[in-house]
């Protein structure tokens, strides 16, 4: 069964809510970044008038800010994107001033699909949108403490009544979880996020009222070093475990010799003596193929942790192993330190 597609503005609320919801008396915004709210990894997505669903997007998480007539765009670590995506930010003109918007920078790949690996190749022609979510603050209002639902129908009756691509908003899905997780999978999307409809905006928080769940696989890792002279013959990866960087994979797949070659203009400034993994050496029995032995080690070139890449997989072997990793990207909008191996509820 095809879900079938409606607006936020068309969608019928189940709950008690205000027909018009008013920001005017509502607290004073602060035009500054602010961490946005996160979605809790769960391997199940409830079902119920409750919850709003929408299609997980594969791309950068960034807030939109509009401050005296200037719009700047920020990556979830509070840096700024204006030079990355130009076109975008100046597609915001129409943002009434003092408005803060939440959403994800989108390239679509030849299937008009959201592709991470296509928004790092977007020179080659990807078009790229910025797909609206969520609004934290209206005409210098705080709106963060009004439900979601009132904050979808501010985005509509007043934010975005001329929206225009490349903005576009984040469409609501009128079924099931368990349709749209179908839908999704057959089509080869990342994944779903339910969001309560009577959640407030909880900035930097995972508390549970946004769930995302996850059709295929992937993860983000720690590149702590590489095997190979001019470039790589592959990537040493791993994710934190506390204050430890844990080694759990070489990352030998999804590279051009192009790419090698912009993924090794990265390292300057970040060689290294000291391996950062805190298991290594390993066993020689340790792994299928080649162990990252401590012979083995003395041939890699260590970095510092400071450089997060996005890598697609098919399982998690019991060793805690990638199984058939693949490269899809790097990720300067994430924190090295707040990579862990996500695992869901």
């Amino acid at each position: 069964m095809k879900p079938k597609r409606i607006s936020a503005a068309d969608a019928r609320w189940e709950s008690n809510l205000r027909d018009e919801p008013n920001p005017d008396s509502l607290p004073k915004a602060k035009m500054e970044f602010v961490e946005p709210m996160l979605a809790k990894l769960v391997n199940h997505i409830p079902d119920g008038s409750a919850w709003l669903y929408e299609i997980k997007l594969d791309g950068y998480r960034a807030l939109a800010i509009k401050s005296d007539g200037q719009v700047t765009l920020f990556s979830r670590r509070g840096n700024e994107l204006n030079v990355r995506f130009r076109k975008i930010a100046k597609s915001f003109g129409f943002l009434p001033d003092n408005t803060i918007i939440d959403g994800e920078v989108v390239a679509l790949d030849e299937k008009g699909k959201p592709s991470f690996s296509a928004l790092q190749k977007r020179k080659r022609g990807h078009p790229l949108y910025y797909y609206v979510f969520d609004v934290l603050a209206y005409k210098g209002k705080d709106v963060r403490k009004l439900t979601l639902s009132e904050r979808k129908k501010l985005l509509e009756k007043y934010v975005f009544d001329e929206i225009r691509d490349p903005i576009r908003l984040s469409t609501v899905f009128d079924t099931t979880a368990h349709e749209l997780a179908e839908a999704t999978r057959a089509q080869g999307l990342e994944g779903i996020v339910a969001k309560r409809k009577d959640s407030i905006y909880e900035s930097g928080e995972r508390s549970g009222a946004w769930l995302k769940y996850k059709t295929d696989q992937s993860q983000e890792l720690v590149i702590g070093g590489y095997k190979g002279s001019n470039t790589f013959d592959y990537l040493l990866a791993g994710y934190y475990e506390g204050k430890k960087l844990m080694f759990v994979g070489k990352i030998k797949n999804g590279f051009t010799p192009a790419l090698k070659r912009k993924v090794s203009e990265q390292f300057r400034g970040l060689e290294t003596k000291v391996c950062p993994f805190a298991n290594l050496p390993e066993p020689k029995n340790a792994r299928r193929g080649e162990a990252l032995t401590r012979e083995l080690m003395a041939k890699c070139k260590w970095l510092k942790p400071k450089l997060v890449a996005q890598i697609e997989f098919t399982e998690w072997t019991e060793d805690n192993h990638l199984r058939h990793s693949r490269f899809a990207g790097l990720r300067d909008d994430k924190d090295p330190r707040e990579v862990t191996h996500e695992v869901a509820a």
